[in-house]
């Protein structure tokens, strides 16, 4: 399948689905792919050497001989966006069959967009709420590739959508790729679980085939001297911080107060503060400000140390103007009302030398693009506000721009995506010379070749330092220099970086050949994916060994997804004949007496006709929590996610569910955008049976507001506005109660799903009735009261203190205070 033109420079891959003469055949690159093609394959592979091509060659494929869609998910918009237009180049697919899912599409275009699609390029939290919401089907995805997989670890959005695709598929085939996928072995295996993924495929640049096409990377760092007025403004912090930890080791918690203690060490004091906050212990609440002000006070010492003079003025700055606002924190006021502190932020505004950070920084720039002839630089850095002053400061002398992420922040503000792309396009075409960049551009953009890759401080993780590294030394010599401050935490996070990527290093050189000692770590460990599908007794050739697939993943026909087609093994050039014939006993196992069974068996998640299962429509804002994911899991339950105007969960066409957290619930009784009256309010007119669930413990142990207080609101809820109110332990109980509840009102009541109900301003009656509950605080229930023995809210105004006091609920005491507010002369002015 592979053809060499002659004097048309290297030899090219052919394939159907391939434009010609675009792809140069790397033999490396073929042998992954060979794997890939035939079975759930994890890909490591250093940076720029082609981990998307090896998943292009796998879905043209798929797509030429098994037919169906693949799906490509990256965690970026600018990745999801370069992976699209390189397959646009690559494949002979029609442009508007290769299609680009991010939150910018709405979920109605989404779902028509699907329907035509051969190839989805897409966001993983744009997928998730798509199949949680059942806008799309899996079952015709042939190949799906999780781009930086490393990620999918915790409750990332990879992990559900594996957990979908191996059932719902018919012939479902995945590709995990990452050039650092774990700082261990266990780090590696997990996300083989999450992933579903039986095979480990590792080329490093020691192997023959890929040292060809990399070059050497000299890493080197450079020890920075801090000139005595940073250190002055660090060392007075660091007084304050010790005195912040002698507090909390009076409290029983800090068992040191070096400023410099660990991570781990601070959050086990904030652990033990929240256990005693849990137990109602008002020392509690005392201790988590002042370790709230310790966690400010450090993370000032960490910019003056590692970043720049100019970052840590920039954050006193902010904080100021936090400590400023209302609802400022009281660590925020004590911290800047501090005399130590106050002097810190004193020094750093009269600092005006160039901090030496700067000063080698330019030095270098100037021997790379000056001295040796050098094209492009990029320089990585932990801050924003460092990588925008600094690229002030380097426009000064090169032609330099700032890449940082989305969103704005206070006094710093972020790229939007088209910036993003353009400043890419840019630095590709050679149109400046500098990029700085925070994180955003360490995972997989395809930034071209640079000649310098400056970490302005070391990076702690492995996994962060190799994507950084990743970006020179692939055509040419490259250099990577890492700055670091002299006696800084520069200096221990950069052993921590090194330690660790030699940690990884010597892991991925042992994963490589070792697929049985995988096998046995997936069989014994990795038992989860038993839930992937398929009953368990068939089995899969892997490496020449049999394996079951429901270590895996897939159902029979999955099975006969991933296993050996005719002129896949082409591709490889080395598949044996040996090989073939073990995947062809697996096809035959595969079509025996209980395949029919099996078939039958297995789970999908399509939408179905309707009244085949209970429906629960959610609020897509609600998906911050796990519930709608993990009802959606269940075969008898379908969500539709949509922007409810009212509630948070419809279980029927009378039934409407609140949600709250027992700290939202006690926040919206005193502030916020909408309390939970007007919330409930809402419900109530639209819904017959509203229902509140208040999940969490300690409702009566949140913030400084009476108990009573909160009985109060509880029954006036219930009494009211006729909600009923429900208690709940967890987002698992919840879960519980909502499917519970949906179940009733459908299956036993036999009523559908109704949602109704839409964002109102208020009636004139309710905005009478607002305006006089605040009335000296008299609430909406004796509110009601006056407007029906008066009429009107201008009768309620000039009724006298007696004449009040003919409304039912209203008093002597009542009425004096009604009269008082509204009867005295107003003197706030004066």
């Amino acid at each position: 399948m592979a053809a060499t033109d002659e004097g048309a420079g290297p030899p090219s891959i052919e394939h159907p689905l391939l434009e010609p003469n675009f792809l140069e055949r790397r033999l490396y690159q073929l042998k992954l792919a060979g794997t890939a093609a035939n079975h759930h394959t994890l890909v490591c592979l250093p940076t720029g050497l082609g981990k998307t091509t090896v998943s292009l060659l796998v879905t043209a494929r798929r797509l030429d001989e098994v037919g169906g869609k693949s799906l490509m998910l990256a965690p970026t918009k600018p990745l999801v966006q370069q992976h699209a237009d390189f397959y646009r180049e690559a494949l002979q697919i029609p442009d508007e069959e290769i299609v680009v899912f991010t939150g910018d599409v709405s979920p109605d275009d989404r779902a028509e967009m699907w329907k035509e699609a051969r190839v989805v390029m897409a966001t993983p939290q744009v997928i998730e709420n798509d199949l949680v919401g059942s806008r799309i089907s899996l079952s015709d995805v042939t190949h799906i590739t999780f781009d930086e997989c490393h990620r999918a670890t915790g409750d990332y959005a990879y992990n559900y959508i594996a957990e979908r695709y191996h059932p719902d598929a018919d012939q479902p085939l995945v590709t995990g790729m990452s050039a650092s996928p774990g700082g261990d072995e266990e780090a590696i295996l997990e996300v083989c679980e999450n992933l579903g993924l039986q095979e480990v495929e590792v080329m490093t640049e020691e192997d023959a085939d890929v040292s060809e096409f990399t070059h050497d990377t000299d890493v080197e760092w450079k020890r920075i001297d801090l000139p005595e007025e940073v250190l002055e403004i660090r060392d007075t912090l660091n007084e304050v911080v010790k005195d912040r930890l002698e507090k909390l080791k009076e409290m029983g918690v800090a068992r040191s107060t070096q400023p410099d203690q660990s991570q781990k060490d601070l959050n086990r004091m904030r652990a033990e503060l929240q256990q005693l906050i849990n137990n109602d212990q008002s020392e509690g609440f005392k201790g988590m400000s002042i370790h709230a002000e310790v966690m400010k006070l450090r993370q000032a010492v960490t910019l003056v140390e590692t970043q720049s003079v100019e970052a840590v003025r920039r954050y006193f700055d902010r904080q100021r103007n936090q400590a400023r606002s209302s609802g400022a924190s009281k660590a925020s006021q004590r911290m800047v009302s501090d005399p130590r502190v106050r002097e810190a932020m004193r020094k750093s505004e009269s600092f005006d030398e160039l901090h030496p950070k700067y000063r080698e920084t330019r030095m270098l720039l100037a021997e790379t693009l000056g001295l040796e002839g050098g094209e492009r630089v990029i320089i990585f850095t932990e801050s924003r506000d460092t990588a925008e002053a600094l690229t002030e400061f380097l426009s000064e002398s090169f032609d330099a721009k700032r890449f940082v992420g989305q969103g704005d922040r206070e006094g710093s503000d972020g790229m939007t995506q088209t910036q993003q792309q353009a400043v890419l396009d840019e630095f590709r075409a050679g149109e400046f010379e500098v990029l700085v960049s925070t994180s955003v551009a360490e995972e997989g953009l395809d930034v071209p070749e640079v000649d310098l890759v400056l970490f302005y401080e070391p990076v702690p993780t492995a996994i962060r330092s190799i994507q950084r590294k990743g970006r020179t030394g692939r055509q040419s010599e490259g250099r990577v220099v890492v700055l670091m401050a002299e006696d800084t935490r520069d200096e221990a996070y950069f052993w921590i970086s090194q330690r660790r990527e030699k940690e990884m290093e010597s892991e991925l050189r042992d994963l490589k050949g070792v697929a049985d000692d995988l096998e046995a770590e997936l069989d014994d460990s990795q038992q989860a994916l038993t839930d992937f599908g398929g009953d368990g007794e068939r089995e899969v050739n892997v490496n020449g060994k049999t394996k079951n697939p429901g270590a895996v993943g897939g159902s029979s026909s999955g099975s006969e997804g991933v296993s050996t087609q005719p002129g896949l093994q082409d591709f490889s050039g080395d598949s044996s004949e040996s090989s073939t014939d073990e995947a062809d006993a697996v096809d035959d196992e595969s079509s025996d007496d209980g395949a029919e069974s099996e078939d039958e068996s297995v789970e999908t998640h399509e939408p179905h006709a309707e009244g085949d299962e209970i429906e629960i429509v959610a609020d897509q804002r609600e998906m911050d929590a796990n519930i709608a994911r993990d009802l959606s899991r269940r075969e008898e339950i379908e969500i539709r996610l949509e922007t409810l105007d009212v509630g948070d969960y419809v279980c029927s066409d009378r039934v409407v569910v609140e949600r709250k957290s027992v700290a939202d619930f006690v926040d919206s009784l005193v502030g916020g955008d909408r309390s939970v009256f007007e919330q409930v309010g809402a419900m109530a007119r639209h819904y017959s049976r509203p229902i509140v669930i208040v999940e969490g413990d300690g409702l009566y142990e949140q913030r400084d507001i009476h108990p009573n207080a909160i009985r109060g609101a509880l029954s006036s809820l219930a009494v009211d506005f006729g909600a009923s109110i429900l208690r709940t332990e967890s987002e698992d109980d919840t879960t519980e109660l909502l499917a519970v509840i949906a179940g009733r009102e459908q299956e036993t009541a036999d009523r559908e799903v109704s949602v109704h109900g839409e964002k109102q301003s208020k009636t004139i009656a309710e905005q009478q009735e607002y305006v006089v509950s605040s009335i000296a605080e008299i609430g909406p229930v004796t509110a009601r009261s006056l407007l029906e023995e008066f009429g009107t809210v201008e009768a309620v105004m000039i009724a006298t203190e007696e004449e009040l006091q003919d409304a039912d609920g209203v008093g002597k005491v009542t009425a004096e205070r009604m009269r008082e507010v509204i009867g005295n002369e107003y003197t706030g002015s004066k």
